[in-house]
């Protein structure tokens, strides 16, 4: 489709456009879209006081019925009210409208949840009315409108025009069959009005809130929610679960430079926006690397981005993997990989797999190369933190719960610094169910017994008993430390604290000081008993305020079977404790250091050698996952 740029608008950036894809070469007219956006109240906030708590909360999980409903019913409210709209979808903004508690107008409001958020189709005059600088036009020439077109009564088919034709012909209705934005009386008039066009939305567009910006909005295809069907395979994913799991676990630290690798909208680079000079984002999708331009471009204020010179803060690359970035080095890294594990056929085509899931290769291989590589595109004293599956193969004497960490602990390299939190396991049918639901391959049952079948073959091909899915930290040791490069392979199935990053970033930081304390003790050696005890000894700590103990035993025993401490913050782990550690943490409340109350105990309990290293351990990972804190 061809684009022209507004009067008082440049030519925007250079750069091809991709079909099937938002247009972003026009900033002029995206900042016009974004503003009509704002005035309209179309924001977190906005819709959801206008359809309610529970279907956003519906509608957050792509269920479209109760958020439908209230639309109808907010729609028949104003119709209901002595001069209100007689069609909210086709009547001019302010005119007749009622407005809500902020002053906007409902029936603008309610066009564009129809139209972006449900993906149902509107009248282009009501289009004009919700984004009176933009119109149904303007959302043509950015590519977000369907080329098809309908009468608005639904009484005749489609329009069969080209592509521009077909929009613009909505746009012309807007003066030529549709009522009048300029005299809405001369159309009331009227005897019989010509039937409007009706247009649908070609992307998700929807609003987006953080903490760290005011509020967003986010382009993406629409789901299966919205157009029934199996996804295109080049399906540029909008906030998911998964998104949002990585944005809420990774820690937001100032840096120089960060990689967002597989963009794909680019949610990640708005955050890592936030505390990163400059950010490369990288896919293998055009696609996704022009909705992720479009988004950013959309949202540049907000980001704090020129739009019309994008790569002075975010540079956009196409490739695979580490593959664009293999010269450079980065201080952060984040990345929601395409990990879903998908068989394999010898006469599939790229063109067949989802690209926003599938990297293309067997099994869990792409997460295991990705492990080995990131370590090599990280500054000294870097992180990386992703999303990943990795497979369980069977084991004859082990359950897939004590055996999962031995593949993904072979595949990051030595030297580097790892941790794993594991958070679901599935069998093999819960996996194949899953994915095969996420792209609505169900809906064909023929094609859906067939791809179950494949993912079943593909598991016992590899003897695979489980797979598992979690949170991965990678760690690049600094200059000053080369081998501090802690490991740690952890299980957490149950709830945790959200965000959870900051509770990672301080346990991780203190993960990093002990393996610095007990390197320093083993450098000094044993050559005197004094002063050769870890630095740790010597601080004082106390119970974080999150912390509970519980203590279980038979009704009138003089002593607890078992003594637990659990967190109510951060990973919520709980840890049973021998009744010496218990003893321990009873004491501190940081009058005395951590060697002064093990004195003290010994001398209680009368120890020969000292504390034993079983309780030294004990107490480590107290301090390390933050149960006990320093004073």
């Amino acid at each position: 489709m061809a684009s022209s740029c507004p009067n008082d608008a440049a030519p925007g950036p250079a750069f091809s456009v991709v079909p099937d894809a938002p247009r972003s070469d026009d900033p002029a007219l995206i900042a016009r879209l974004h503003d009509d956006l704002v005035a309209a109240g179309f924001t977190v906030d906005g819709v959801t006081d206008l359809v309610g708590e529970q279907a956003m909360s519906a509608w957050s999980r792509d269920q479209a019925v109760p958020a439908r409903r209230a639309l109808q019913r907010r729609s028949q409210d104003l119709r209901s009210v002595p001069g209100g709209a007689e069609d909210t979808h086709s009547s001019p903004r302010g005119v007749g409208n009622a407005a809500d508690s902020a002053g906007h107008d409902v029936a603008a409001l309610i066009t564009l949840a129809a139209f972006f958020l449900l993906g149902d189709p509107v009248t282009a005059t009501s289009l004009d009315a919700a984004l009176p600088s933009v119109g149904a036009s303007g959302l043509q020439r950015l590519g977000l409108v369907e080329a098809g077109v309908e009468p608005a009564d639904g009484a005749a088919d489609a329009a069969t025009e080209s592509d521009e034709g077909a929009v613009d012909a909505a746009a012309r209705g807007l003066g030529e069959n549709c009522p009048s934005h300029a005299n809405p009386d001369e159309s009331a008039a009227a005897d019989t009005p010509a039937p409007c066009v009706t247009v649908r939305s070609a992307v998700d567009l929807r609003p987006y809130a953080t903490d760290s910006s005011a509020g967003l909005y986010v382009a993406s295809d629409l789901g299966a929610f919205q157009r029934p069907g199996v996804l295109r395979h080049d399906h540029v994913l909008g906030i998911g679960g998964a998104s949002l799991t990585l944005v809420q676990s990774t820690p937001r630290r100032p840096v120089d430079t960060a990689l967002d690798l597989g963009t794909g909208c680019g949610i990640q680079t708005f955050h890592l926006l936030a505390h990163a000079r400059h950010v490369t984002a990288t896919d293998i999708s055009d696609r996704a690397l022009a909705t992720a331009r479009f988004n950013l471009i959309l949202n540049a204020e907000a980001l704090d981005v020129d739009p019309w010179d994008l790569p002075a803060r975010v540079s956009l690359e196409r490739g695979s993997l580490v593959e664009p970035v293999a010269d450079r080095r980065f201080d952060m890294v984040v990345s929601n990989p395409p990990f879903v594990i998908t068989p394999r056929s010898p006469d599939e085509h790229a063109e067949d797999r989802f690209t926003y899931r599938d990297g293309g290769l067997p099994g869990d291989r792409l997460v295991r190369e990705l492990l080995g590589a990131l370590p090599t595109v990280l500054n000294p004293g870097a992180t990386a933190h992703l999303l990943a599956n990795w497979e369980i193969p069977r084991d004859p004497h082990e359950e897939p719960s004590t055996t999962w960490s031995r593949g993904p602990a072979s595949w990051v390299p030595p030297g580097t610094g790892a941790w794993l939190v594991q958070r679901e396991v599935q069998d093999p049918c819960e996996y194949a169910e899953t994915w095969l639901r996420d792209a609505s391959q169900q809906r064909d049952v023929a094609d859906y017994e067939r791809a179950y079948a494949a993912y079943l073959d593909d598991f016992d091909s590899r003897d695979v008993a489980a797979v598992g899915f979690g949170m991965v930290w990678l760690y690049r040791p600094g200059e000053e430390t080369p081998d501090i490069a802690p490991r740690i392979f952890e299980t957490v199935p149950h709830p945790i604290q959200q965000p959870i990053a900051p509770a990672l970033a301080a346990e991780w930081e203190r993960m990093l000081r002990m393996a610095r304390d007990e390197a320093d003790h083993g450098a000094r050696g044993p050559a005197a008993a004094s002063g050769t005890d870890p630095a740790w000894l010597a601080r004082h700590y106390t119970v974080a305020q999150d912390v509970t103990e519980e203590r279980h035993g038979t009704p009138g025993a003089p002593d607890p079977a078992l003594i637990l401490l659990r967190q109510g913050a951060g990973l919520r782990r709980s840890v049973i404790l021998s009744s010496e550690a218990a003893g321990f943490a009873g004491v501190c409340d940081g009058e005395l250091s951590a060697e002064q109350i093990l004195t003290a105990l010994g001398s209680l309990l009368g120890w020969q050698d000292g504390p034993a290293p079983q309780l030294l351990r004990e107490i480590k990972g107290l301090i390390t996952h933050g149960f006990l804190t320093e004073v």
